[in-house]
């Protein structure tokens, strides 16, 4: 699996990309500024604009203190680039987004950069310059920077790998996060930098300080099963409606873990996509949960084995370089 399209859709409003210049040099016939999540970038290799100017003409042409929703897409070679010079351009821009609850950084697709190729920087910069933000996401991990941070007001945060650094993944997990329900990890894999280990999300295991969490994503990780004993008597997913442990190399002595765990009939859903499990444990899992309400997802996706010459067998995660 890759990332091939754009976003769609972000803070429940529809994605609408702001012109570029070339096109509609006046940014004339554009929606109501909080009717929709805006889109500002620019191509991603020999870009005649510079992601700040276009932002540039985006605060220009728009009503920005009604604009609630706002997506970074590419900015100028960001294989080789960091965003540091977009994340300044956002911060010196705070005063007059009085109204942004929402913010990705990074919405790249393939054909731009691999998600393992984006070059990222210090996203907590963001969450610092904008203390009411609700939803915050970044994808890309080379670089990534996510030292740990309070923010009061966040509701769901999404960090996007296909190699998570362990310095990040401990920045957020030593972050408190009083009022966020939602938060998705992809761990990703140790060959595009992501160096974690369990240990490292023990934080976020306990929920100290993650009291109002409510979805739980710990996916796209070679580690998956260890991810997996480790939740099977984690304090946090008692308080879970949902649990994310998908898109990585999920095997049936993860599962096993899980089922022999702790209690998992008061989730509302289970996503365990992409996995490399055998017919009878997904029946015990069905047979475990389903009877409780458990909405489970058990889709192999492109979860297949591959095997060597040598009979050596390798399994992915479902989106790493």
């Amino acid at each position: 699996m890759t990332i091939t399209a754009h976003k769609q859709q972000f803070h429940d409003l529809p994605v609408f990309d702001f012109p570029e210049a070339v096109k509609d040099p006046g940014g004339g016939g554009l929606p109501e500024p909080g009717a929709v999540a805006w889109r500002v970038a620019v191509a991603a290799y020999d870009s005649s604009e510079q992601w700040e100017a276009a932002f540039a003409r985006f605060m220009a042409a728009v009503d920005t203190t009604a604009v609630r929703a706002l997506v970074v897409g590419a900015w100028s070679d960001v294989y080789e680039n960091g965003p540091e010079a977009v994340i300044e351009a956002l911060v010196g821009a705070r005063d007059r987004l009085p109204a942004l609850r929402a913010l990705f950084l990074g919405d790249i697709v393939m054909e731009e950069a691999e998600i393992s190729w984006i070059t990222q920087g210090r996203a907590t910069a963001l969450l610092d310059a904008f203390p009411d933000l609700e939803e915050f996401g970044v994808r890309g991990g080379q670089g990534l920077e996510f030292p740990a941070v309070r923010h009061e007001r966040l509701r769901s945060l999404t960090v996007e790998t296909g190699g998570m650094p362990v310095a990040a993944v401990r920045g957020v997990a030593a972050s408190d996060f009083p009022d966020l329900v939602h938060l998705d990890l992809w761990l990703g894999t140790s060959q595009y930098g992501g160096d974690a280990e369990v240990g490292d999300l023990a934080p976020i295991m306990a929920g100290d300080r993650l009291p109002s969490l409510r979805h739980l994503a710990l996916r796209n990780s070679e580690m998956q099963d260890a991810v997996c004993e480790a939740l099977a008597s984690a304090p946090v997913v008692a308080g879970l409606d949902v649990l994310d442990v998908s898109m990585g190399v999920l095997t049936d002595e993860g599962a096993a873990a899980l089922l022999t765990g702790q209690p998992l009939t008061h989730l509302d859903r289970l996503d365990m996509s992409h996995n490399y499990l055998s017919e009878p444990i997904r029946d015990r899992l069905r047979e475990t949960l389903e009877p409780a309400g458990v909405t489970l997802d058990l889709d192999r996706g492109d979860a297949e084995d591959d095997e060597d010459d040598d009979d050596t067998v390798w399994r992915f995660v479902a989106v790493g370089e």
